[in-house]
């Protein structure tokens, strides 16, 4: 028995001698470099509080359907983790340097990391809202999409919008919508 390995593809090839019988099986989610996949760690430092950052990211990634996260620091910089499609990501990183229309300042610094084959959702981590008064902090989690296709950046706020429906609650519930 052997297995061979060709363009990204794998084969078991049964047989004593020569290959009588041979099972092609798709590429593995381990094969993240031969699917042009990379994952990027980022610090966002500037005027980026409380101006829409973190959901601005989270709606990017909707978009272009990326894993990853991203979360406050306690030097108040916002750190992200991106993992996808190469070219996904990098129209990502563009669209986080150009910040919101309320951020100023944005500076984005970021490095290659380890990818984590796991990894099937983006999370906003503790995640308020200023302009929704919405003060207790959520985690909002968007599932990728399996078929791995990007969406229009419309379609993208209105997963958003059911991503933070999903995961308010109480007194929260129904602030989601605002903008």
């Amino acid at each position: 028995m052997r297995v061979l390995v060709s363009s990204g593809r794998r084969s078991l090839c049964i047989a004593a001698v020569s290959c009588l019988v041979t099972i092609a099986f798709p590429p593995t989610q381990s094969n993240a470099q031969a699917q042009n996949v990379k994952a990027v760690s980022g610090l966002v430092t500037g005027d980026v509080q409380e101006v829409g950052l973190r959901a601005m990211i989270q709606r990017q990634a909707i978009h272009e359907n990326l894993a990853g996260s991203v979360e406050i620091k306690s030097d108040k910089s916002v750190q992200f983790f991106l993992q996808g499609d190469e070219d996904r990501i990098d129209e990502s990183l563009n669209v986080i340097r150009e910040g919101t229309k309320k951020s100023s300042d944005v500076n984005v610094s970021v490095s290659p990391t380890s990818i984590r084959s796991d990894l099937r959702t983006f999370t906003v981590v503790g995640w308020t809202s200023v302009s929704r008064n919405i003060t207790q902090p959520y985690d909002l989690v968007f599932n990728l999409r399996p078929d791995d296709t990007t969406i229009s950046k419309h379609e993208a706020k209105k997963v958003w919008l059911a991503v933070c429906e999903k995961a308010v609650k109480g007194a929260d519930s129904d602030k989601c919508s605002k903008d």
